[in-house]
């Protein structure tokens, strides 16, 4: 039985040495699930909150036979070992998040895939956009690089050189 299910899902961090979490929440994903693309690093501005470092962001593909509640309780695991003790809009040493989950439309109280707000998102679509531009958002039927080209603000997303 192999229900393996293509993920994206969006890593971002801004507080430490950003790069190196970045790094370390990856080799732990890639030790529970098969890492696929993972697209460059970029360097954005934090979105809606106020007096706080900038983020390191990227987005990686992994396959997985979890579900997407087993998905979550992985990541949010990760999270809490590498430190994430924060609550939302306070600066983070990780923020893991499943931006899409195969073709999956999945509303509870717990986990809403689509991202709810990724389409607004240039530091969740940009580096989405360079690993997987013509996959199809579920619910608003277009792809990665037409949401992409659709956000107005730039919002200071710039490719980060290390």
């Amino acid at each position: 039985m192999n229900n393996m299910h293509t993920v994206y899902l969006s890593l971002g961090s801004n507080l430490g040495n950003r790069q190196v979490n970045l790094d370390q929440a990856l080799k732990l994903i890639s030790e529970r699930m098969r890492l696929g693309k993972v697209s460059s690093i970029y360097d954005t501005e934090p979105i809606g909150l106020t007096n706080q470092p900038r983020f390191l962001n990227l987005a990686c593909e992994v396959f997985t036979n979890l579900t997407p509640d087993g998905l979550l309780a992985l990541i949010k695991g990760i999270e809490l070992k590498m430190g994430r003790y924060s609550r939302t809009g306070e600066p983070r040493i990780i923020d893991i998040d499943v931006v899409l989950f195969g073709d999956q439309v999945i509303n509870t109280p717990n986990l809403i895939i689509p991202h709810p707000r990724m389409h607004e998102r240039a530091f969740v679509l940009v580096p989405l956009k360079e690993i997987a531009p013509d996959v199809v958002h579920p619910v608003l039927h277009k792809t990665i690089k037409e949401l992409d080209k659709a956000v107005v603000e730039v919002q200071g997303v710039l490719k980060f050189d290390s």
